[in-house]
């Protein structure tokens, strides 16, 4: 009985590692990161429940610390360690309060896969479009997906019809330290009184 018990061990771990071992193709990846998306938006439960979803579905297909620091542009060079560790801690909270609670507004939308693009090793695009309804027209929606890792690919930036969110988040975090005078402090500020409303 115990050498069966051990075998039966073995193989499931197998089959576990074995399952675990393939690459996901960024499009079936954002099609499956989409309808979970939709799966949580249509459940009859309160916005902060659907939040707190949102928030775990996205720590988990998202990079956020990858785009943070590229939303900080030049000046992640210029800043201390304990700077940077205090503007990941900050980031991640108001990037999940951000993302959450604008997409929580959301009705069940359909986003639909139609293409990928492999740009390089680390980097494909997945262009989908979110399904027109009778309150919004048909929006396309490209996905920047890093594969560094093909076993764990990674949502880096969206492109609503042309516009990055990560350029242009960068873009706003540059306004508000130039004007500033280069202080880093003033971004961690903005972000913690987002975060604390």
């Amino acid at each position: 009985m115990k050498k069966k018990g051990l075998y039966l061990f073995y193989f499931v771990f197998y089959i576990i590692i074995t399952c675990n071992s393939y690459a996901i193709e960024p499009d079936v990846f954002v099609q499956s990161t989409v309808n979970r998306a939709s799966q949580t938006l249509s459940k009859d439960i309160s916005k902060k429940e659907k939040m707190l979803e949102l928030q775990k579905l996205a720590k988990d297909t998202v990079d956020i610390k990858g785009i943070g620091f590229y939303t900080l542009g030049k000046y992640r060079k210029e800043i201390t360690e304990q700077q940077k560790k205090k503007y990941s801690n900050l980031f991640e909270s108001y990037f999940l309060k951000s993302f959450s609670s604008r997409l929580s507004e959301y009705s069940n939308p359909k986003i639909n896969v139609v293409s990928k693009d492999k740009k390089n090793e680390k980097y494909t695009i997945v262009s989908s479009i979110l399904v027109a309804t009778k309150d919004r027209p048909e929006i396309k929606i490209d996905w920047r997906i890093y594969t560094k890792n093909p076993e764990k690919p990674l949502i880096r930036d969206l492109i609503i019809e042309g516009l990055s969110l990560a350029r242009t988040q960068k873009e706003e975090f540059a306004s508000i330290i130039k004007s500033n005078d280069g202080q880093i402090d003033a971004l961690f500020e903005n972000l913690q009184k987002f975060i604390d409303e």
